[in-house]
């Protein structure tokens, strides 16, 4: 049973998922093999060790539907992925982009660089917006050549219509960039279907794999579109020429992996991608929303409890953001982390991230230590 892939010791809560997650079983074996193998062997089983490789882009693959492997990138982090397409894109002055204002750095900072280049990055602030997709599509105009957003906010969790953005994007010729790291992993994201032209994740959160690794989808049409600014022999057509003289860039997504692979990251992502795709994206996405929704419930339970997550329809996530009237934010933080329960501050609250294994009696520990620790702050 998948709960034996979560070995976690007596009294420690984990619910910072969005955050770091911890390592499923199979990732820890998948490490230490390998570790085995080197210390044994030392590279006697490189070609096996490609082959992993290539498993993990063909689950990858069948974990967002991208029409091939071919089509999947692996990159050391959403933002090499984001700078991929903030420094390739062909901009002329005067070009902008638009993202939400609140964005994780990593999906802002990247647009705010292009400024030397005369590109604005265009911020709304879609957490008072009513609508949020409609303030960031006025927001555009025709000078608009990227469309860039979180599929859920890191912060709060508000999860973003990308359907709908999609199809706007579409209509005005405006190229959708999402960054999908707290969604991928937690609930389905189909590329395809959905119409993304860019998408950049880390590996480390819902998808439950290590730092240092994570995936890059970049539309089959838009490869050639985005110049290249890393180089190196694994991005080349013809990777296992070393002599040669004439290179070209690999037609595949290989092209923005300019060197060598992170072999260690990738044993151990290919084996928490594979536990995902065996429990199944929409299993997974139904545990997900109930452990949320049940947390959301016993919040309400705790005095003076309010949500700083909007709870509308087709809104939730794998995140709850809350906070207490009368107690200090950080000072619940730190005693929940003191307490053993691992969360985050974020937003003006506490937040919460459970995943699909999370038992539900572990969350009804982790809210009494909440209610209980609020008294403390109170008193402190």
């Amino acid at each position: 049973m998948w709960h034996d892939q979560f070995p976690l010791r007596p009294g420690l809560i984990h619910l910072n998922h969005a955050g770091i997650s911890p390592w499923p079983r199979c990732a820890h074996d998948a490490v230490v093999g390998f570790a085995a193998q080197n210390l044994g062997q030392g590279s006697l089983g490189y070609p096996q060790w490609v082959q992993t490789e290539t498993h993990l882009r063909e689950a990858l693959a069948r974990l967002i539907n991208a029409g091939s492997a071919d089509d999947i990138a692996l990159v050391k982090s959403t933002s090499e992925a984001l700078s991929f397409v903030a420094y390739g894109y062909p901009w002329r002055p005067g070009d902008n982009v638009v993202h939400p204002r609140h964005e994780f750095p990593s999906n802002r900072i990247v647009w705010e660089s292009l400024a030397h280049r005369g590109v604005e990055a265009r911020a709304v602030d879609t957490r008072q917006a009513v609508d949020a997709e409609q303030a960031l599509l006025e927001a555009c105009d025709g000078d608009t050549r990227i469309l860039a957003v979180s599929a859920v906010q890191y912060a709060d969790g508000f999860r973003m219509d990308l359907p709908r953005l999609a199809e706007a994007c579409r209509r005005r010729q405006i190229l959708l960039c999402v960054d999908a790291i707290q969604q991928l992993g937690a609930l389905p994201l189909d590329v395809r279907d959905i119409g993304v032209d860019f998408l950049a994740a880390d590996g480390h959160k819902w998808l439950l794999g290590p730092e240092g690794l994570g995936v890059f989808y970049c539309r089959p049409e838009l490869r050639e579109r985005l110049e290249l600014t890393q180089f190196g022999w694994h991005m080349v057509e013809d990777m296992g020429d070393f002599d040669g003289v004439d290179w070209r860039p690999a037609a595949t997504a290989r092209r923005f992996e300019c060197g060598s692979p992170n072999m260690t990251a990738v044993h151990a992502l290919a084996a928490s991608v594979d536990l995902i795709l065996e429990v199944g994206p929409d299993s997974i996405s139904e545990y997900v929303s109930r452990n949320i929704k049940y947390l959301i419930e016993k919040t309400k339970e705790i005095d003076g409890a309010f949500l700083v997550t909007r709870t509308e329809p087709g809104r939730l996530a794998g995140i709850v953001t809350f906070g207490i009237h009368g107690v200090d934010a950080p000072c619940l933080y730190r005693r929940l982390m003191a307490a053993e329960v691992l969360c985050a501050q974020r937003a003006g609250g506490v937040r919460l991230s459970p995943h699909f294994y999370t038992p539900l009696d572990a969350m009804d520990e982790a809210m009494e230590r909440v209610a209980r620790l609020c008294r403390d702050c109170r008193a402190a």
